[in-house]
């Protein structure tokens, strides 16, 4: 186990696309130092050659070893992702693991009851909850600036080049490759997020633009626990900036536009726009009413890397100086609210989310 002020050490397991990106910032992390990689693929050797780290072509084989880690960030194909979640939490390793938690809700909770009986911290890689946006969306909410939360709407809209659905054998034109299941898991963690649990959903898809056997655009209605109701919009086929990647401006990869925004919160004393963070309110001795005008801010922001910031907050979590900002439990939640827009979408029915 780390010692207080001494760096914590990580190995990642999965040297792939989201894995690479995941050992630069541990490697760059003062809070952290990278320890081993976990990967069998022959190009993994390569990578940690370069970083000058072990490497074990198992979790188990890294757990036998002198190289045992205080905790394991897990970047795996999403099939392996349970496995290797209870494989870290059987060795007494805390464990972000990549989103999806798991293949499926009921998968995922056998990882997240085993990390609770075990007390052993278990993360999941929703990395937007790290986002400096988000985080000041979550401050101006819970802050009672806005009142209740009467409601939010939000959007996923831009447009994939035909390319995209031509790689590795064409199967995001198939079921299971549409922006319900690739996508809208970011959307949903980031509203759970700002909102809270939600308790129903009502959704319908269509393909009637690209005419694939998947959807390419999806519209749901969202009831949460605490009465609000939200809306949202996602598509993949939409000429459109109105989506996080577009408005974030974290990954400029990405064209980007600063004069749009993805969510918009609206309480009972104001509004809030976000990544804009452009906020609308009544003073708090105000008469609210429509044809009175709203004090009008721009909630400042510091832009910085939410994979780096969820580097650094791992190490916290190991040292027992913080609370997972995003659990198991809420990779699960996550989880269970996807596949109730998936069933309410095939059935046409509202579906109502156990909690």
């Amino acid at each position: 186990m780390a010692v207080e002020g001494t760096p914590v050490r990580i190995a990642v397991a999965g040297a792939g696309l989201i894995g690479k990106r995941h050992i630069e910032e541990v490697s760059k992390s003062c809070d952290t130092v990278l320890v081993a990689i976990v990967d069998p693929s022959p190009a993994a050797a390569a990578v940690a050659k370069t970083y000058g780290v072990a490497l074990y072509p198992t979790l188990d084989a890294l757990f036998a070893s002198a190289d045992k880690p205080d905790g394991v960030i897990l970047a795996t194909p999403n099939s392996l992702h349970v496995d290797g979640g209870l494989t870290c939490v059987s060795a007494g390793v805390p464990v972000i693991v990549e989103k999806p938690l798991g293949d499926s809700a009921a998968e995922a909770r056998r990882l997240v009851d085993a990390a609770a009986a075990a007390g052993v911290p278990l993360l999941t890689g929703h990395h937007r909850n790290y986002s400096s946006i988000m985080a000041k969306a979550r401050e101006i909410v819970q802050s009672g600036v806005l009142g209740d939360i009467v409601a939010i709407t939000g959007t996923a809209l831009f447009y994939k080049p035909d390319p995209y659905f031509d790689e590795n054998g064409g199967w995001r034109r198939e079921p299971g490759g549409g922006p319900v299941l690739i996508n809208l898991t970011h959307e949903v963690n980031n509203l759970l997020s700002l909102v809270g649990p939600i308790t129903s959903v009502q959704a319908t898809t269509s393909n009637a633009t690209r005419k694939f056997p998947v959807e390419d655009t999806a519209a749901m209605v969202f009831r949460f626990a605490s009465g609000a109701l939200g809306t949202f919009v996602v598509s993949d086929t939409a000429a459109s900036p109105r989506s996080w990647e577009q408005t974030a401006r974290e990954n400029l990869s990405y064209a980007s536009y600063n004069d749009e925004d993805c969510y918009h919160i609206a309480g009972t004393r104001g509004s809030l726009s976000v990544p804009t963070m452009r906020l609308k309110a009544y003073g708090e001795d105000a008469k609210r009413s429509w044809w009175e005008p709203f004090n009008t801010s721009t909630a400042a922001l510091q832009i910085q890397d939410p994979l780096a910031v969820q580097v650094a907050h791992f190490a916290d979590v190991i040292r027992g100086n913080a609370k997972p900002i995003c659990s198991g439990a809420d990779g699960l939640a996550t989880l269970q609210v996807v596949d109730a827009i998936v069933e309410s979408a095939q059935t046409g029915q509202p579906v109502t989310i156990a909690a």
